[in-house]
Order: C-alpha cells, then sequence, then structure tokens
C-alpha cells in the first residue's frame, strides 16, 4: 500500500516507530507486523481496521499452520470453537 500511496520507507517507518530496515523486512514478509502498527496503518492508508486485522490474523494463523498435516481439520475445529 505504501508505494501506490507515494509514501517513502522512511516516512511510514517513523509514522510505525521502527527503523527502515525494519519495515522493509515487514513489507517483504521476513518479519511480521505488531498488533499497534494496525491501528497507524489503517490511518495512515484510510482503511478499514477491520479489514487490516483481518489480514493480519490470518497472516498470523497462515504462519503457524500452513505446514502442518491436518491444517483444514484443525482450522474447522477452531472455527466451530469461536
Amino acid at each position: 500500500m505504501r508505494e501506490p500511496n507515494d509514501i517513502l520507507l522512511r516516512q511510514l517507518a517513523a509514522k510505525l516507530d521502527t527503523d527502515q530496515a525494519m519495515l522493509s523486512k515487514m513489507e517483504h514478509g521476513e518479519h511480521s507486523f505488531k498488533r499497534e502498527h494496525i491501528d497507524v496503518l489503517a490511518k495512515v492508508f484510510k482503511q478499514s481496521k477491520k479489514g487490516l486485522l483481518t489480514m493480519w490474523l490470518a497472516d498470523k494463523i497462515l504462519k503457524i499452520v500452513k505446514s502442518e498435516k491436518f491444517t483444514k481439520e484443525a482450522l474447522k475445529l477452531a472455527i466451530e470453537n469461536v
């Protein structure tokens, strides 16, 4: 979202209170955004906080379960118990 909105890496890093190297890693999926970053990102990019939180949480879940053998079954069970 940053580049299409003409926001420099250093500008967004400052808003997120992180350094440019860490933000670059987050953008490339090498490091995860923190929960508190989502509020800032929603404001900066005028996006739905709910939508960004949903994507953030889904990404966290997938990183944990994607290599497991019974992922679909486990997710189905989890959904039934939410």
